[in-house]
């Protein structure tokens, strides 16, 4: 029998080991768009360690055609079936189950389990898309070793992948061809892959530390090959260094990367067949920018130690999400800035990690959908693929690194896959790898991983000038009932000549001469004392972004200037230039609020600090760049009681017009010594040059004259690379400028280039300039296509979540697109709408009136019947 089942919420506490295990997995794919015909083969045994002997079988959007137990063709009434699940009551001891579905991939427009983008078939099954493929214990604890066949029109679909390493293939006699692979390694059902493709590829053989042969291969479609040189050199850097960094090698005859145009995530890490979103594998200088390279080496570089951070090692069950996704991230941060290979090229990358815990995470902790890095409870999986999960996830890897040191924190993860390998484990197994290996008490770190909320640190200091004592009182605060948290609070000293004072630390351990030191907050509050200090010291405090917590320290005007200038942490020099910015741009939002834009001032010391970093070319360019950023909207809201985005905006642009102004010979000079000529190339050095060059030009086209216009629309004609030229025109759009005809040129230029194309609906959409009515007008070009993950999330995410001011327009016109939209969306693919609807989530912190149309807004979706990933968010929205 059928029966609906609603929506429930799935908590933690409940977890029970699956009632039946399965040794081995074969699969037959006869793959045709409309109908897809799936054999399965799965061998089961009962688990001693579970009650239950019922196997339960999840499936969704497929048809059972036959179902066999041990030989036997079972009848309806021999098994329960519903809408998500089917249950073989009193199942014997070993069981061999052959399913027979069939699914329509051309109609799966979900892009969650088997689906066709551009007339090819792909999969993706994290977190639950194998069950829109055959019936099966879709779970994570849930491994077995996979053979599959693949069979597909040969002319229509000439290449056929599965993951691990291909054994067979062959000519059929219908016109067809067949692939047979086999994973030599355990896995859950969510790393099953595979492709059926018009494919080309670039292939290399490379050679691992073990001196074994394997073959890479990057596989894109025709016209796409000249953009595949970068994702590769990434791919063999990734290899090189988690065999250097951490003695993990490839285990498999080869590794494929496969790029695909429709694909709701940035890429997956299915065992030995990578799928990404083409986004993070396509780039030549042509099309792509900086930011663009940056972005392919940390994402293949991230999935691929995802083969030992994930796939040897798995999660028990989708709770433990950080488990895997904190610990990569951390990897593939590491490798980054390793790749740079500088101090200050690390600090640049540490200096971005900050920002998008700031624009994203703490808003996330602060909001409607907070959780802990392992969550107790969800409705939908896929909600909690968050920057919470993810990047606070990799901030909490990060502080065992911090205690441990870099050789300890090696040890326990050395000890983690000794003990864990080929298993699926919780955060609590990682925890105690950390501990055990150094011999280190980490019970109370745990709260990192059970209570939500970014902590709040605030430090006080006194200095006993006779006895030449510095204290340093630190405290912590998080949510309600929270129990203290482990923090790791990184301090130097500095001096009255800008130097790092030596450290004497109370009862501390620290090397001799130290400049920082790690202090341990584990109370309330605690007393920190450094000895032999011979002037007060301006403290340095939280180095690195020790941890992620907000820090309260009431620094002066003077002390902020003082490490601005000279802190020797580019980190904590960078947050004193943001905090003496933001410390402005909170009181011109006020005075904008409450008397309008009319009389404003920016005082000259702000202005000459910034002139000073600007100028100085001791300092790396990235650096520079990004000392000379203002904190962006949203993070000024966050600051904010009550959010006005009208005055935000209007008091930043301010301050960028006044500094363009005061700063214009000093910018202009900037410009042109930060040139990059010759062939381009992503390298760092390169890469920050063009990004120094490119601010200066923002700030001078804030308000330009024809000789500011006539620059950048000078950079844009000459411009050799995709960077240069996609800064002048977003320089242009954003300044109010008529960048008509240069929207037209770049459009004409690209028009075949989808990714190019997403760049010139994102620039249009987070224009100031551009209002609700010129979002649904661009979403009536021809090039627009709701349906693509890439193109939606180009104008209508850009326009929501990074045009504020517009976004936010009184009128409420704009939350009236968002509702529309999100329930056009759900209807498509419930995980991009559900991203979508994530933009209303802080509704409740505006001022009453835009409350109110927001309020009506979220309302308006909720009347409507929704997928599990839409009404959690906003259900969960309203409640609050």
């Amino acid at each position: 029998m059928r029966t609906d089942s609603s929506p429930t919420t799935i908590f933690r506490q409940d977890y029970t080991p699956p009632a039946f295990l399965v040794e081995t997995v074969e699969l037959g794919f006869d793959l045709a768009p409309a109908r897809t015909v799936v054999a399965n083969r799965i061998t089961l045994r009962r688990n001693p360690d579970a009650a239950s002997h019922d196997i339960v079988l999840y499936g969704e959007e497929i048809e059972l055609v036959q179902l066999r137990l041990n030989g036997q063709t079972l009848e309806a009434g021999d098994y329960q079936l519903n809408e998500s699940t089917l249950t073989i009551r009193s199942a014997p001891a070993e069981a061999v189950l052959e399913i027979e579905t069939l699914c329509a991939p051309a109609e799966n427009t979900a892009l969650s389990g088997l689906y066709v983008s551009n007339g090819n078939f792909y999969t993706q099954c994290e977190a639950e898309g194998f069950r829109r493929i055959t019936y099966f214990p879709d779970r994570p604890d849930v491994m077995a070793k996979y053979t599959v066949m693949l069979r597909a029109d040969k002319q229509q679909y000439p290449v056929l992948l599965g993951n691990g390493n291909l054994i067979e293939q062959g000519d059929l006699d219908d016109g067809r061809h067949y692939a047979k692979w086999e994973d030599p390694f355990k896995k859950p059902s969510y790393l099953f892959a595979l492709v059926a493709a018009k494919l080309v590829c670039q292939e290399e053989r490379f050679k691992l530390a073990d001196g074994r042969d394997v073959l890479l291969q990057v596989w894109v479609e025709e016209g796409n090959l000249d953009k595949t040189d970068y994702a590769m050199q990434s791919l063999k850097n990734s290899i090189r260094w988690d065999e250097e960094r951490w003695g993990l090698e490839l285990d498999l005859d080869r590794f494929m990367i496969v790029a695909v145009g429709d694909f709701n995530m940035g890429a997956m890490e299915n065992k030995g067949l990578n799928i990404f979103n083409t986004k993070f594998v396509l780039a030549n200088p042509r099309t792509a920018t900086d930011v663009d390279y940056a972005g392919i080496e940390a994402v293949v570089g991230h999935e691929y130690f995802h083969n030992w951070t994930g796939n040897r090692v798995t999660c028990r069950d989708w709770f433990q999400l950080s488990l895997k996704e904190g610990l990569t991230v951390f990897r593939d941060q590491e490798f980054s800035a390793d790749m740079i290979g500088t101090d200050t090229g690390r600090a640049v990358t540490r200096i971005d990690q900050v920002r998008t815990l700031r624009q994203a995470q703490f808003p996330e902790d602060a909001g409607p959908m907070s959780h802990p890095v392992r969550p107790d409870s969800f409705v939908e999986i896929n909600n909690f693929y968050t920057v919470t999960v993810y990047e606070k996830g990799a901030e909490v890897v990060r502080m065992y690194q911090t205690l441990l040191g870099r050789d300890g924190f090696r040890k326990g993860m050395d000890l983690y896959f000794e003990r864990h390998d080929g298993q699926a484990v919780t955060c609590d197994d990682f925890r105690a790898a950390m501990a055990d290996a150094n011999r280190r008490d980490l019970s109370q770190f745990e709260r990192w991983y059970s209570q939500a909320g970014t902590p709040v640190v605030t430090a006080r200091t006194r200095y006993d000038a006779v006895k030449r004592n510095f204290d340093i009182i630190l405290s912590q605060r998080g949510q309600a009932e929270q129990q203290p948290f482990h923090i790791p609070v990184a301090v130097g000293l500095l001096g009255a000549d800008g130097r790092d004072l030596p450290l004497h630390l109370e009862h501390g351990k620290h090397a001799k001469g130290a400049t920082t030191v790690v202090l341990e907050l584990t109370g309330q509050e605690q007393i920190f004392r450094f000895r032999n200090v011979d002037e007060r010291p301006i403290p340095s405090i939280l180095r690195d972004f020790s941890a992620p917590v907000i820090l309260e320290y009431d620094y002066t005007d003077d002390e902020l200037l003082h490490l601005f200038n000279h802190d020797s942490d580019p980190v904590n020099r960078w947050e004193a230039g943001q905090r003496l910015a933001m410390e402005r741009l909170l009181k011109l939002t006020a005075q904008v609020a409450a008397h309008g834009d009319a009389n404003l001032k920016l005082d000259h010391t702000f202005i000459n600090a910034m002139r000073a970093v600007l100028t100085d070319a001791t300092l790396d360019p990235a650096f520079r760049e990004l000392a000379l950023i203002l904190p962006s909207e949203t993070i000024i809201a966050e600051q904010m009681d009550v959010v006005d985005p009208q005055a935000i905006h209007k008091a930043r642009q301010f301050m960028r017009r006044t500094i363009g102004a005061a700063l214009k010979q000093e910018l202009l000079a900037q410009y042109q010594a930060n040139q990059t000529p010759g062939e381009y190339s992503p390298d760092a050095a390169s890469a920050g040059k063009r990004a120094l060059k490119n601010l200066c030009l923002s700030y001078l086209m804030v308000a330009p004259g024809a000789d500011e216009l006539k620059l950048a629309q000078q950079q844009f004609d000459n411009a050799s690379n995709m960077t240069d030229r996609s800064a002048a025109l977003v320089a242009m759009i954003h300044s109010g400028a008529d960048a008509g005809p240069y929207l037209k040129s770049f459009y004409a230029d690209f028009e075949h280039e989808a990714l190019v194309i997403d760049k010139w609906f994102a620039m249009q959409a987070s224009a100031p300039t551009s209002d609700v009515a010129a979002v649904r007008k661009l979403m009536e070009h021809p090039a627009f296509n709701l349906k693509n993950p890439n193109r939606a999330r180009s104008l209508i995410f850009n326009f929501t979540n990074a045009n504020p001011a517009r976004f936010h327009a009184a009128d409420g016109s704009a939350y009236a697109f968002w509702a529309e939209f999100v329930i056009k969306l759900d209807a498509i693919n419930p995980q991009v709408a559900a991203r979508l609807a994530r933009a209303m989530d802080r509704w409740r912190r505006y001022a009453p009136a835009l409350q109110a149309k927001m309020k009506q807004a979220l309302e308006q979706v909720a009347a409507h019947k929704l997928s599990n990933d839409v009404a959690e968010v906003v259900t969960k929205a309203l409640a609050n």
